[in-house]
């Protein structure tokens, strides 16, 4: 197991007794996009919202407005989900067999295909082709991914302890999913321009192992998937509610640098992402941008401040972590985030100073003055954990 900077894992010596189900923290629920959703501009209007025009986001999609980014599912905001395309691989186990895997595909560093695809585009990912950080693969006959190595296994039991006294840091964990050491969601198609996706494996098996329409086999499929269909070529997804500059946002998380991580957003841990340097933001030649998590916070279901892991783990909604730069809001785009996790003060805690945080200058600004550090008081920064968090779609 990794070591995280500053002792971070210092506290898996501990023990609890209950496990808590997967279901029960930082699990995206119908209700998350709640904590999020902006309020209808007739609130305090003498005119209904049926009198409102077009917003501006549908105009140029740079201005104030709900806006899809990952256009090549259908979203279900309802329900907190998006139905996405579903991609029938081979990953070669020995030189004469291979394994049938089942992957989505969301961001790419090739532009034009971004925009034929409807992905995200992500310049930055160019940048992960360093040792294991990055895969290799060549498109066969029936347009099927051949990749040379990098399986997962479904088959663990997502499982996590409270800590004690405080929820979080967690007692232990258990990711729900395990990339052995060759596994990483981006891939370099050789035979297709060099150029890198990212291609999140979320299922494992022959397309008859699969029934449509039906609660799926978590020993086969991503804690994250609600639905798949091998056979119509769709896999359903729950999104995770969070924030960009202020705005709400809806992404997807699929793979972990780290078992805590990938624990807490229900990913698939996959170490060979920890040869992805971080900590140089958007620096020349970095693949990440900035996520910030908050580790405690308010909490409560019915608060308007709830936020932070261990209101993730006692409310059982997402932690409400703030990306940094998406597109139409900045330039530095990359599905692959560094966590930079934030701790209230004592002092803060005790002045009431702490509350909800939705954007990354704002937190910079706390950390200034010393209301936010980094863990046990150190330092505040990357704590060396990668998620794999693509964006689907902002309410603003």
């Amino acid at each position: 197991m990794l070591k995280l900077r500053y002792g971070m894992l210092a506290f898996t010596a501990l023990m609890a007794l209950v496990l808590v189900s997967p279901a029960a923290f930082a699990q995206t629920s119908d209700d998350d996009d709640n904590d999020v959703a902006p309020a209808p501009p007739s609130i305090g209007a003498d005119i209904p919202l049926t009198y409102f025009g077009p917003a501006p986001s549908d105009v140029q999609k740079e201005l104030i407005g709900p806006f899809q980014l990952l256009k090549s599912g259908t979203l279900d905001l309802d329900e907190g989900t998006i139905t996405l395309p579903l991609y029938e691989g081979k990953v070669s186990v020995d030189p004469v067999q291979e394994e049938t895997v089942w992957y989505i595909i969301t961001d790419t560093t090739d532009a034009a295909n971004a925009a034929a695809l409807g992905l995200n585009h992500s310049p930055k990912l160019a940048y992960a082709e360093v040792d294991k950080g990055a895969r290799y693969a060549k498109i066969g006959h029936g347009a099927i991914l051949h990749f040379t190595a990098g399986m997962v296994d479904f088959s663990p039991e997502r499982s996590l302890t409270p800590g004690d006294p405080a929820p979080f840091p967690p007692a232990a964990f258990e990711p729900g999913s395990v990339g052995d050491e060759d596994y990483s969601p981006l891939v370099v198609i050789l035979n297709a321009g060099r150029h890198v996706y990212n291609a999140p494996i979320v299922a494992a098996g022959e397309k008859d192992e699969f029934t449509c329409y039906e609660e799926p086999d978590y020993s086969k499929v991503h804690d994250n998937v609600v639905q798949i269909c091998p056979e119509e070529g769709t896999v359903t997804m729950k999104l995770t509610a969070g924030f960009s500059f202020a705005r709400p946002v809806m992404y997807l998380s699929t793979d972990a640098s780290h078992p805590l991580a990938a624990t807490l957003e229900g990913a698939t841990y996959s170490p060979a992402m920890n040869d992805i340097d971080v900590g140089r933001d958007d620096s020349a030649f970095s693949a990440v941008e900035r996520i910030f998590v908050m580790a405690n916070g308010p909490t409560g279901l019915e608060n308007p401040q709830r936020q932070g892991l261990t209101s993730a783990i006692v409310d059982g909604r997402s932690p409400l972590n703030v990306l940094g730069g998406i597109p139409t809001i900045a330039t530095d785009y990359s599905p692959l985030w560094d966590v930079n996790l934030g701790v209230w003060t004592e002092e803060a805690l005790e002045k009431h100073y702490d509350s909800r945080v939705s954007e990354e200058f704002q937190i910079l600004g706390l950390v200034e003055q010393g209301w936010i550090t980094g863990p046990e008081g150190g330092p505040f920064g990357s704590i060396g954990m990668i998620v794999n968090c693509p964006i689907v779609f902002r309410f603003l």
